[in-house]
């Protein structure tokens, strides 16, 4: 009797389990955890609604077979029996098993996401934290945009997709003929960016002969191309296109646009002396010949200013710095160069404003409003009232301006002229109003008096008077006019 009480003792106090620790690495509720958290993770790649393809198990067996069926069920059951009466043993011996039922969850239903019995609920959902599932999300793009992709668009419905930002492949379209009607659908929508998206596809997928002689016939997308092209700086593909279209003044100049890229003086010189012989327009010919020549005289300029200007011995390189080189710079801006720098040299010398003149045929306008600007910026008015004074065939003189006394008024006052010079030239301006307000403007008032006293108008005199300062030669002679 004893004895077998010793036994029961020993069976009541003694375990074939190891006591639960933090440490403990093989913690199988841990693990459950784990394994829902990987096999809900395995959603996302799953097509819930593909209920027509073969699945197959990880026995290599089809799902949904009658043996698949069986044998998961069979491990399920055997695997949630075992993990439930485990998990219970380890937290607490005191309570009774929970008897054995068929598990409600199969490998199917996990990838799938849900139960099959939905009443019931598993054992390690009931020892989580929660009681909320928390699947993976939804992380798929909806089945609609997978139509982008696998439908067979017709050329005008693909189109109509790019019009409006949708995705499509065009490298379905294999035929010369499919291509062309993509292209042709391009253009009778009108839209700019499809027409260039398309040119793009056909440049890539077609020989240049071929794609050429299509677009010779078809003039709206054979100017995107030459646009795109030189937008995108393909010169090559660009002359060769301009040369099958027989655009031989469009391949010289397309040629000529090199020198932009060539930064060497001596390099780009030797180009547009290359350039010169190129079958340019009559008028575009004489433009690069002036261009040659421009850049010619500039390296000449200088290397002569630079020189100058370094060994300190010209006075005017000394009172005013050059603030950047004349290379490559413009027409205009060598001429007002020469007439700042070199106003007084003979005609002989590359660098004379007049020698520019004559060599390039500046306009007198041109001419007189660059020298005008240069001198006044000096302030060498005695530059300035030559350039205006001409001489008749009887030796007699009179100024005379081919661009009008007033924007001569205006440039003057523009570099901060003495009032002096600026009555000189506003009396020279013929309409009376303009002259009336330039000189209010301006405040030459002898110019004002002497124009009312001339029109006899002793009602604006009058009231002129009260505009000048009292007790000033102004108002004296006001009142002088005024009297008599």
């Amino acid at each position: 009797m004893s004895r077998a009480r010793a036994d029961e003792e020993e069976y009541w106090h003694s375990s074939k389990f190891r006591a639960f620790t933090f440490d403990d690495e093989e913690d199988e509720l841990s693990q459950l955890k784990e394994s829902k958290r990987a096999v809900n993770s395995l959603r996302d790649i799953v097509d819930d609604d593909d209920d027509d393809l073969e699945r197959v198990s990880w026995s290599g067996e089809p799902v949904g077979s009658i043996s698949w069926s069986i044998k998961e069920t069979a491990s399920s059951s055997t695997s949630s029996l075992e993990g439930r009466d485990s998990s219970l043993q380890k937290g607490s011996s005191s309570y009774a098993a929970f008897p054995k039922q068929v598990s409600s969850y199969s490998l199917s239903s996990l990838f799938k996401g849900r139960n099959k019995l939905p009443s019931f609920q598993s054992l390690s959902d009931a020892l989580s934290d929660t009681g909320v599932k928390n699947y993976a999300p939804e992380l798929r793009r909806p089945k609609a945009e997978y139509k982008d992709y696998s439908s067979d668009w017709s050329p005008k419905d693909t189109v109509r997709r790019m019009q409006r930002g949708k995705v499509c492949s065009l490298e379905r379209f294999r035929s010369l003929q499919d291509k062309l009607v993509l292209l042709d659908e391009a253009v009778a929508r009108h839209d700019g960016n499809v027409i260039t998206a398309v040119l793009i596809f056909l440049k890539r997928t077609l020989r240049r002969e071929i794609l050429f002689r299509e677009l010779e016939v078809r003039q709206v997308a054979l100017c995107h191309l030459i646009h795109f092209l030189k937008e995108t700086g393909e010169q090559k593909l660009l002359l060769d296109l301009l040369r099958f279209l027989d655009r031989t003044e469009e391949v010289a100049l397309s040629q000529y646009r090199e020198h932009l890229n060539i930064q060497d003086v001596e390099k780009r010189r030797e180009f547009l002396k290359g350039c010169i012989g190129l079958p340019f327009s009559a008028e575009d010919t004489s433009h690069i010949q002036d261009h040659y020549t421009l850049l010619e005289r500039q390296i000449i300029i200088e290397a002569n200013d630079r020189h100058l200007e370094t060994a300190g011995q010209s006075e005017i390189f000394r009172k005013y710095p050059r603030k950047a080189s004349i290379l490559n710079m413009p027409l205009v801006t060598t001429l007002f160069y020469s007439c700042f720098y070199h106003y007084t040299e003979a005609e002989g010398t590359f660098s004379s404003p007049t020698n520019l003149k004559k060599t390039f045929k500046i306009p007198d306008k041109q001419y007189v409003l660059t020298a005008l600007a240069a001198r006044a910026k000096l302030r060498a008015w005695d530059d300035v009232d030559a350039l205006f004074t001409t001489k008749n065939w009887l030796g007699y003189t009179k100024k005379k301006a081919p661009i009008g006394f007033h924007r001569v008024v205006e440039i003057l006052q523009r570099n901060n002229a003495p009032v002096q010079v600026l009555q000189e030239y506003v009396r020279l301006v013929e309409d009376v109003e303009t002259r009336l307000n330039l000189a209010t403007k301006y405040k030459c008032h002898d110019v004002v008096i002497e124009t009312y006293r001339d029109l006899k108008d002793r009602i604006q005199l009058t009231a002129y008077k009260c505009k000048v300062e009292r007790g000033s030669a102004e108002e004296e002679k006001i009142n002088s006019i005024l009297n008599n």
